[in-house]
Formats: C-alpha cells, sequence, structure tokens
C-alpha cells in the first residue's frame, strides 16, 4: 500500500486528505478504525520516541500523545502502592512492564491524556490492552498485537477504535520535506542519538550526576526531541512527571512543566489520595475533580451543595501551606530543555519542583547567571551543546 485515504485533514473543511510514500510502500497496516491525520501526525511521533526510550534504556516504553506533544512517556519500572492508586490500576493485579510503562505515561498528567493516542515500544499485550480498554483513548500504534490484546482493543469506542501496526525494521528517508503555503521545506531528519556522552560536560560546582539521574535526563532529552518548541520537560523514576509545550517563552514552558510535575506529586499527598468520592464517579470526573480540588479554585467542588456531587463526605481542604509543606519533599527530579536557559529564573521555578539535575544547549550570554543560580541550591547542570526544536 503507497497510500491512504483519510476522511480529512486537521479539520473537517480540509479535503481531500491522505498518507503516501513517493518511494515505497507505507510501512504501517490499519489493523482497525479509520486512523485521521491528527492521529497518525502524534503514532508517526510517539513510535519515534518510544522506539528511542527503549534503545536508550532496555526497557519497555510507551507514550501518551496529544496534538502532536506527548502529555507523558515513560519506561516499563514496576509500581509502587501509591503510584497504582494515583493511575488507578490498583485493582488490576500485577502488571506487565509494557503495561506499567503505560500506566506511568498516561498518569503523569491524566488531563492532558484524556482522549491520547498512544504508542508503544513492544508488541501490546492484554495487560496493557485492559488498561487502554479503561480509559479515553482515541487509537494505538505499536509494532505488534497479541491476538488476546488485538480482539480487547477491537471491541472499543463500539468497535471504532484505531489499531495501527508499524513495521519495526522500516528506516525512513534521511532527507525529510514538509510543505507550507504551497512551498516546499527539506532538512536532514534529526538522528541525534541521546546517550551519555550529552551529560558529561558538568559545568557547575556539583559535578554528581548518578546512574538513574542520567536515564532520567535521557528520558527527559528524548521526549523533548518530539515535542513542540519552546519546551522542558521533568522526570523522575523513569518517566516524565511534567512537559511544557509549544510556549513561546521559555520560563512559561518551565513553569507549566513545573506546575504539572507538583501536581502528579500533590496526587500522592494523603488528602487527595483518600478524597471520599461516592461509587457512581466515573475515572475522568475523578481527574477532573482532584485537579480542582488541589488549585486555588477548591470551593468550586467544596462548596456545600456541591460537594455532595461528588464526595460521601465534605474534605478537608488542602490548604497552600499543606502544600508547599508537601512539594518540599520531592526531590531528585532531572529536568531538559530543548534550548537554553536565558535566565536563572528558570532554574529559580525549578528548584521549587525539586529538581537536582539539569540538562540544556548552553550558550546563552548569561550562562554565568544561570550557572551561579544552579550552584545556590547545589543543582548539578550539564551543557549538552546540542538544541532540539521539533515543529
Amino acid at each position: 500500500m503507497k497510500e491512504l485515504e483519510l476522511k480529512y485533514g486537521c479539520n473537517p473543511n480540509q479535503k481531500p486528505s491522505r498518507i503516501y510514500r513517493k518511494d515505497g510502500e507505507l510501512p504501517i497496516e490499519v489493523l482497525n478504525g479509520k486512523p485521521g491525520y491528527i492521529n497518525f501526525l502524534d503514532a508517526f511521533n510517539g513510535w519515534q520516541l518510544v522506539r528511542e526510550l527503549k534503545k536508550a534504556t532496555g526497557l519497555p516504553a510507551a507514550t501518551s500523545f496529544k496534538h502532536v506533544s506527548p502529555a507523558g512517556a515513560a519506561v516499563g519500572l514496576a509500581l509502587n502502592e501509591v503510584e497504582r492508586k494515583i493511575y488507578w490500576v490498583d485493582d488490576m493485579g500485577d502488571l506487565s512492564p509494557l503495561a506499567s510503562a503505560y500506566a506511568r505515561a498516561r498518569g503523569a498528567d491524566r488531563m492532558s491524556s484524556f482522549g491520547d493516542f498512544i504508542a508503544l515500544s513492544d508488541v501490546c499485550d492484554a495487560d496493557t490492552a485492559k488498561l487502554i480498554k479503561r480509559e479515553v483513548s482515541d487509537g494505538i500504534i505499536a509494532p505488534g498485537y497479541e491476538p488476546e490484546a488485538l480482539e480487547i482493543l477491537k471491541a472499543k469506542k463500539k468497535g471504532s477504535y484505531a489499531v495501527i501496526q508499524i513495521d519495526p525494521a522500516y528506516v525512513p528517508n534521511p532527507v525529510e520535506t514538509k510543505d507550507v503555503y504551497g512551498i516546499t521545506f527539506e532538512q536532514g531528519r534529526n538522528e541525534l542519538v541521546i546517550d551519555d556522552v550529552l551529560f558529561a560536560n558538568v559545568v557547575t560546582e556539583n559535578q554528581e550526576i548518578p546512574e538513574q539521574a542520567k536515564i532520567d535526563l535521557a528520558i527527559a532529552m528524548i521526549t523533548l526531541k518530539y515535542t513542540q518548541s519552546n519546551s522542558v520537560c521533568y522526570v523522575k523514576g523513569g518517566q516524565a512527571i511534567g512537559i511544557g509545550a509549544g510556549q513561546q517563552s521559555r520560563i512559561h514552558c518551565t513553569r507549566l512543566a513545573g506546575n504539572k510535575a507538583d501536581n502528579w506529586f500533590l496526587r500522592q499527598n494523603p488528602k487527595v489520595l483518600n478524597l471520599p468520592f461516592k461509587e457512581k464517579i466515573g475515572r475522568a470526573d475523578r481527574d477532573n475533580t482532584i485537579d480542582v480540588y488541589m488549585s486555588d479554585d477548591y470551593m468550586d467542588v467544596l462548596a456545600d451543595g456541591t460537594w455532595e456531587n461528588f464526595f460521601t463526605e465534605k474534605p478537608e481542604v488542602l490548604t497552600r501551606e499543606e502544600k508547599r509543606a508537601w512539594l518540599d519533599q520531592l526531590t531528585d527530579v532531572a529536568l531538559g530543555s530543548d534550548a537554553f536557559f536565558p535566565f536563572g529564573d528558570n532554574v529559580e521555578r525549578a528548584h521549587r519542583s525539586g529538581v537536582r539535575y539539569i540538562a540544556q544547549p548552553g550558550g546563552s550570554i548569561r550562562d554565568d547567571n544561570v550557572i551561579e543560580t544552579c550552584n545556590k541550591y547545589k543543582i548539578a547542570m550539564c551543557f549538552t551543546g546540542i538544541r532540539l526544536f521539533h515543529h
């Protein structure tokens, strides 16, 4: 198959629409559903991301994509009891490494992952399919599917769930093109290999970047490689916990990603873990309610006459002081940036979300100020010398 006709492009008025190859067959097979234009953009970006994560770490990897940027990305490390609870998988028994990777990727930012497109590095197993079955999702791409997993996924969304199989041996042309306003852009593909060598130039007084931090920094940089720029990514324990994508200002990226990382950790606070939800409240509504409860707008769900819609009893407020005290326990977070930090304010904001390790290209005229701010908090920072813009 050299081309696949699509219903429409980014929007219903954009017709005709198709994907095709000029010099060979498409490396994919649609096993179920009718993936759309944006679905395929998410699928192909997500597949590259998880393929590189698997290569870099040796572990199964998963990502949750929305609008051509990842909402989460992770490798298949076992979940602890708190993680199982905040990712809504505490009733599923032991999960396969691949299912654990997707639980982490989906759980990093559940609000943004609602209606995601999934990419898996490995053949989709039944554990992963059962997890996906419970979530609101548009589709999936993987190198293969176990028979039981495929049947589970085919039944999703009343039989319309998009299931794509990609040939893992496919190698794209080293030169890529894109048309904008009738004009063709051409560039070499970004084939940069992200490994420990990138993190060798440590420029701060603190020179210690342990092995787990290097793995987390690699996850951050690989994630950024497929995230719409400007972008910043916070990672802890083998998973992205906050991604700030597509912002014009670097500090806005850092704040957005930091706020998401904070919310990920706040979900682990006992007051949040033990919210007395009514039985009938669905997973998506729980996520929305938790998000509001943790925010400054908590009265939107705790006001008399409102809390009764969600809870069996009125929860206590999670105060600003309690939130700050809890967030002060978050540490050993790694942060990657797709371009240099122009000001120390990015480091100040990162520090408030437990960042101890930073990888960024370097090269700002204010590098000295950024290094000085890192030294102030004993943060280890390396200059990679590599920019990772993606558009």
